[in-house]
C-alpha cells in the first residue's frame, strides 16, 4: 500500500515527536548527514523534532510526514519559508528523510515532489537545498530537476565525526496559475 502523505501542525508534530525521533536516528545510524552525530539519542532527536513547533506554527516551516497504512513514519520533508522581504520568492527544502526500511519504492522522489507543489502554491518560484555530496540523495536531486551550484569540502561533519562536502542545489519553478 502506497504511504499516506499529511501535513503536520504543531499539535500532530507533538503526537508524532517520538515516530519521528526513531526516523531521525535511523538517518543517523545509517550515515547520513542531516546534521546530528553518532551517539544522538532519543531525547535529543525529540528535542529536535519539539523545536520546530514554533516555526510550524508560524507557517514559517511547513511539514509534512508519510505513514505507512498502520501509522509508521516512513518519511517526512520541511519546506522553510523566508522571511525577509527580498526573499519571499524563495524557499529551502529541508530534513527529508525515509526510512531505510521504505527506501526504493519513490517515497523520496514523492515527498520532493509534495515540498515543490507547497512552495508554488506559496508563490516560491526559486527552492534551494543542501545534501552530502556523492550520497544517495544527490541522484535523487539530480534526476528531479534540481541543478547543483557548488561544492564546500570539509562542510558538515558525517555521523563517525568526518568531515564531508556538501553539494547545493537550486531548482526554479513555474509560478503558479491564476
Amino acid at each position: 500500500m502506497t504511504p499516506t502523505v499529511r501535513p503536520l501542525t504543531p499539535g500532530t508534530l507533538a503526537a508524532r515527536r517520538d515516530a519521528l525521533a526513531e526516523l531521525l536516528l535511523d538517518a543517523v545510524a545509517d550515515g547520513a548527514s542531516v546534521g546530528f552525530l553518532a551517539g544522538t539519542d532519543h531525547r535529543e532527536a525529540a528535542a529536535w523534532w519539539d523545536g520546530l513547533r514554533p516555526s510550524v506554527a508560524a507557517g514559517t516551516r511547513l511539514l509534512w510526514v508519510a505513514e505507512d497504512a498502520a501509522g509508521r513514519v516512513l518519511g517526512t520533508v520541511s519546506l522553510v519559508r523566508e522571511e525577509k522581504p527580498n526573499g519571499r520568492h524563495r524557499a529551502e527544502v529541508a530534513k527529508l528523510l525515509v526510512h531505510r526500511d521504505a527506501r526504493g519504492a519513490g517515497l523520496g522522489r514523492r515527498l520532493l515532489r509534495h515540498a515543490e507543489d507547497a512552495a508554488r502554491s506559496c508563490g516560491a518560484t526559486l527552492l534551494l537545498l543542501d545534501t552530502q555530496t556523492g550520497s544517495a540523495a544527490e541522484h535523487l536531486y539530480r534526476t528531479s530537476g534540481w541543478t547543483a551550484f557548488g561544492t564546500v569540502p570539509g562542510h558538515a561533519a558525517t555521523p563517525d565525526g568526518t568531515l564531508a562536502a556538501t553539494t547545493y542545489y537550486y531548482k526554479h519553478l513555474d509560478a503558479p496559475a491564476g
